[in-house]
């Protein structure tokens, strides 16, 4: 078995003795009434929220500012699954992990890949079941949380239908907000000229991102797009020409990953490094990052203003 197998197995049998000295497993919902959900990532966890309100109880497994290639299960993951009424992944092999989670959780709950079948997909990318070329950081186009958004919306009318008008009321609500986060970003980097949008960051996370508003995006620290890949020294010292070649103003780093190289590299090629974005996950509460209309604005600000040295920035109105 693989390692993180192993530990799925032992914590399986560790809930269960649990559940057998407590009289069972606590499957009830913190708040009664509302419709039990387990969500792997912090952006769902938001958008699930958002939707829901107080018609569901939310159990979300990553939290912010971890990396989700880097989880493993937890007792406490195992049980709120074994009593979720609906699972909701991104897909993409981003949390591939929670397949194990599920299988081992013992439960029987509704599951929903949020990002399969997405309206927009990048050049060359196919979304399909059987995909191998593809993107998992989809949610940086706002209109595929758009899609997710209506997606949601019926999968938790359909674990609760007495409260499906709240639901409803609610996925109209933020679809909205993502309409006016959407336009307002579109905005923003409209007042940039295009040779001046060259972006480098910690990895290869931003592509539908850059794909959405006419960004370049030049190069990575990590040249992938999961951060469990470690750049070579001859993969540095490319992006370093390159990035003085581009003649790149910013470089980016990820909330999520240790900024020294991106810092080490900014220094060698006189870039700056001074803002922070988010990638594949939110940031805490209380941070610019802790919702996720509030992370793609903030990545949008902090963008503009790597791209014209701090002349320009984005605010968006409503939001």
């Amino acid at each position: 078995m693989r390692p993180r197998l192993l530990l799925l197995a032992a914590l399986v049998a560790a809930v269960a003795l649990l559940a057998a000295g407590c009289g069972g497993s606590s499957s009830s919902s913190a708040r009664p009434g509302a419709v039990d959900v387990v969500v792997t990532t912090t952006q769902l966890g938001d958008v699930v929220r958002a939707i829901g309100g107080d018609a569901v109880d939310v159990h979300q497994i990553l939290k912010p500012n971890t990396d989700p290639h880097d989880y493993e299960p937890r007792p406490k993951d195992i049980e709120a699954t074994a009593g979720a009424k609906l699972v909701v992944t991104s897909g993409d092999h981003l949390d591939a992990w929670m397949g194990d989670v599920i299988a081992n959780a013992g439960g029987h709950p509704a599951v929903l890949d949020a990002g399969a079948g997405r309206p927009v997909a990048l050049p060359g990318e196919d979304t399909g079941p059987e995909a191998s070329r593809f993107d998992p950081h989809w949610w940086h186009d706002p209109r595929n949380v758009e899609y997710a958004t209506r997606k949601i919306r019926d999968a938790l009318a359909k674990a609760d239908p007495e409260a499906t008008a709240r639901i409803d009321a609610g996925a109209e609500r933020y679809l909205a907000e993502l309409g006016t986060l959407d336009a307002g970003i579109a905005r923003c980097f409209a007042a940039v000229p295009a040779p001046q949008r060259k972006l480098v960051t910690d990895h290869d996370a931003f592509n539908y991102f850059a794909h959405r508003y006419g960004i370049d995006v030049v190069g990575a620290v990590i040249p992938s797009q999961t951060t469990q890949a470690q750049p070579s020294a001859g993969d540095l010292a490319k992006l370093t020409a390159l990035i003085e070649r581009e003649r790149v103003k910013a470089i980016f780093p990820e909330s999520s990953i240790n900024p020294k190289l991106a810092k080490a590299i900014a220094r060698e090629t006189g870039a700056t490094a001074g803002s922070t974005l988010y990638g594949d996950t939110l940031g805490p509460a209380g941070s610019r990052g802790a919702t996720y209309l509030a992370m793609e604005a903030a990545n949008a600000d902090a963008m503009l203003r790597g791209f014209t040295g701090g002349a320009q920035g984005c605010r968006i109105a409503g939001l």
